[in-house]
């Protein structure tokens, strides 16, 4: 006895929606595109197929891409290729076009690399979204100064390139147990975008545990130890750490590869430029740091910046430090509070990662 259309159609629908393996969530996911798929089949069958073309096909894939792991994607893909087949035996090549083939093709290869990436990092579904907020939520709360004695201030501003919302420039600091020291860190990871995000969520970890459990002199070459046994193809960072005893306003600076911190010395009226030199973190073996040493009196400020605060292709760095400093006189008068913001918006454009500390000691 021959079987009718329906029947067959059913037969290779109930074939492919075999979904007991599949976790329950993925489950109702699976059966709601694949119904979608089917309801897109009916309307350009029973209803018309300039309302509901072939090339509708493409929606369901697409939430598959986003919904679905690997295995319950195939299942998907064949349900929509059942349709599709369906629909040409129906209604010729009139009715469905090479070009809404095509792609609805396309968009199912898309949508299967989607679904592997997802798979394959184990963040399938909507949860890579979710962790990837996160990622950056860490960054920064990790990146917030401690609250300091009042004749203290501080800021710190952190902004990716392009707007996006990632960056490779974190800040970390820390007090000692009696409240006296502060120590911050100002980090610049290569790259850009998510990969130099999750590097620099890994590092401020890692970096955050060696500022509270070893002394100041000791930080940079511990932190150049482990950047060098992380082995990373981008496997080298910047640094500035600044050492600031807050009862007497002395403090030691040190850089590893990174631009010269500027200290504002209210007594003279002017900025100067801290030019301690060492090697960036995680390229030397057994790299060693000298301080520079001051002492910052009411009414002295210190900004660490990174370079993609200053430095533009085709322009010596000399001109951005100067164009910093001349943004920064402007803050004398008006005082410091809310200044590292201002100071991030008029002298940095947005090609690269930006990141400014500005700390300053009150009158």
């Amino acid at each position: 006895m021959q079987r009718g259309p329906n029947a067959v159609l059913a037969t290779a629908l109930h074939a492919v929606l075999r979904v007991r393996r599949e976790p329950p969530r993925e489950k109702v996911a699976l059966a709601g595109l694949s119904g979608l798929a089917v309801l897109a089949l009916a309307g350009s069958l029973v209803a018309n197929e300039q309302l509901f073309p072939p090339g509708i096909q493409v929606l369901p894939l697409l939430g598959g891409g986003i919904l679905l792991r690997r295995r319950a994607l195939r299942r998907l893909i064949a349900v929509v290729a059942v349709c599709l087949v369906w629909d040409l035996a129906a209604l010729g090549l009139s009715g469905v076009r090479p070009g809404a083939l095509f792609t609805v093709a396309v968009t199912g290869l898309v949508a299967y690399g989607f679904a592997r990436s997802r798979e394959e990092t184990g963040l399938g579904g909507l949860r890579g979204d979710s962790v990837l907020v996160e990622l950056r939520n860490r960054l920064e709360l990790q990146g917030r100064l401690p609250l300091l004695p009042p004749e203290w201030g501080a800021e710190a501003t952190l902004k990716p390139a392009g707007g996006g919302p990632f960056a490779g420039d974190f800040v970390v600091s820390a007090l000692d147990a009696t409240g006296s020291r502060l120590d911050i860190v100002l980090v610049d990871v290569s790259g850009k975008g998510v990969a130099a995000g999750t590097r620099a969520l890994l590092l401020s970890g890692a970096l955050g545990g060696l500022l509270t459990a070893l002394p100041a002199r000791a930080f940079l070459p511990a932190a150049n130890r482990y950047l060098l046994g992380q082995q990373w193809v981008e496997g080298f960072a910047t640094a500035a750490h600044l050492t600031l005893d807050l009862a007497d306003g002395s403090f030691a600076f040190e850089s590893a590869g990174h631009p010269p911190a500027a200290h504002y010395d209210a007594g003279s009226g002017r900025w100067s430029l801290l030019e301690t030199v060492g090697p960036a973190l995680g390229l030397v073996p057994d790299a060693s740091y000298e301080p520079e040493r001051g002492v910052l009196r009411p009414g002295d400020a210190l900004l660490l910046y990174t370079d993609g605060l200053v430095e533009v292709a085709g322009r010596d760095l000399d001109v951005g430090i100067d164009k910093l400093l001349g943004a920064a006189e402007h803050l004398v008068a008006a005082g410091f509070e809310g200044g590292a913001e201002v100071l991030v918006d008029r002298v940095a454009d947005s090609s690269d990662d930006r990141g400014l500390v500005l700390l300053w000691r009150r009158r």
